[in-house]
């Protein structure tokens, strides 16, 4: 690692967090080969969010166990059906979401949240991805990052879909993971759904950008192209484009 990873962050968490991002923190460390990038970008104090990118069950293990401040983080309601399970996601400041849908109340304590300075983590994608590349992002997601109004910083994860994909029962210990925090978006303050709509395109591509660069995925993406032959690099740049935006908005905002 590149950084320890403490911080004045540390004494904003509650015992059970702090116990629970201990071992989250010594598992990621023992289990794998953590590289840590752009750490400084995460603003010291006061509300931001963190937009990750999704390729694996053990992402938020890895952002939690390394952001040296703790982290409010934006969960399926279905994780919350065990009491004890719903325990430990709300000691450590975990809030429900509906997903595939619109959850106003998930919005409401989302932005409060941001409101008491805290830092609060979302998952654009709105699931694992099933290939190891970024998926299309939630118009939900991006119409948060515009209501809030608060620096969002883009979080690459490369590395985590080789380690665990979703459709592997269990994960290859001892491989390299790459967690790349980028700079600070600014996408302006939209309190209106008016204000926002017009926005919504541009923000979802300049996101979808910074994910792709800092995951990885863009560079080998560049790399893919250049080296097919020429009669087929129309074909592998028309394969490579996706929507910016889903159709779909778990936990959205209007």
């Amino acid at each position: 690692m590149t950084r320890s990873g403490r911080g004045e962050g540390d004494l904003g968490m509650s015992p059970v967090y702090r116990f629970v991002r201990s071992i989250a923190r010594v598992a990621v460390l023992r289990w794998f080969r953590i590289r840590v990038e752009g750490l400084e970008n995460l603003p010291t104090s006061g509300p931001c969010l963190l937009l990750p990118n999704h390729q694996s069950a053990l992402d938020p293990i890895l952002v939690q166990g390394i952001c040296p401040r703790p982290i409010s983080t934006m969960t399926k309601s279905t994780q919350f059906a065990s009491p004890v399970f719903r325990w430990i996601l709300t000691s450590c400041d975990a809030f429900p979401t509906r997903r595939y849908r619109v959850d106003p109340q998930a919005i409401r304590v989302l932005l409060r949240n941001l409101e008491e300075g805290r830092v609060v983590c979302i998952y654009p994608e709105g699931e694992r991805c099933w290939d190891g590349r970024l998926q299309p992002l939630r118009r939900g997601a991006i119409r948060v990052a515009l209501r809030a109004g608060v620096p969002v910083i883009p979080v690459g994860i490369e590395g985590m879909y080789d380690t665990w994909p979703r459709w592997r029962s269990f994960p290859r210990l001892g491989r390299t993971v790459h967690l790349r925090f980028g700079a600070p978006l600014d996408l302006g303050v939209h309190r209106s759904r008016k204000e926002r709509e017009p926005q919504l395109a541009s923000a979802a591509e300049r996101i979808r950008e910074e994910l792709l660069r800092l995951s990885g995925e863009g560079y080998e993406a560049g790399r893919q192209e250049a080296d097919a032959p020429k009669s087929e690099a129309g074909q592998t740049a028309a394969s490579s484009i996706r929507p910016s935006v889903a159709s779909t908005n778990p936990g959205a905002i209007e």
